[in-house]
């Protein structure tokens, strides 16, 4: 619960040491002790009548909702991201284009980055997606 180190432990009593003195330090540990027992006492009991009364029925229900509510947000993140693969592939097919394009605008040959006319690379485009 609390993440105390021994280095932190040591300032609190001596802090306790200071503010309290060496005869009321013993009594204040004890009542402390007594608290403490108390409340873990406290909490075993609300434990126990939880469980009599059938709280493990209502914590599988809860088990069961959760894993199903992330089961859904699971999916439906991943057709999300499948469906923007597939706007991926179709942007960057684009951009080849208009940058084959442009790059026969540019050397003014009509020939693309391959060094084929326009009619030879739509062919080899057709081969290439057949198998």
């Amino acid at each position: 619960m609390f993440d105390l180190g021994t280095q932190e432990l040591i300032v609190i009593f001596i802090v306790a040491f200071l503010v309290f003195g060496p005869k009321k330090l013993p009594e204040l540990g004890r009542t402390l002790g007594k608290g403490i027992r108390e409340l873990k006492t406290a909490m075993r009991g609300v434990k126990d009548s939880l469980e009599e009364s059938g709280a493990s029925d209502i914590t599988e229900d809860i088990k069961t909702a959760k894993s199903n509510v992330e089961e859904s947000i699971f999916k439906s993140i991943e057709s999300h991201i499948s469906g923007k693969e597939e706007v991926k592939e179709e942007v960057k097919e684009e951009v080849k284009e208009e940058v084959k394009e442009e790059v026969k605008e540019e050397t003014g040959t009509g020939r693309d980055l391959n060094g084929t006319s326009g009619e030879e690379g739509k062919e080899r485009k057709e081969t290439d997606k057949d198998g």
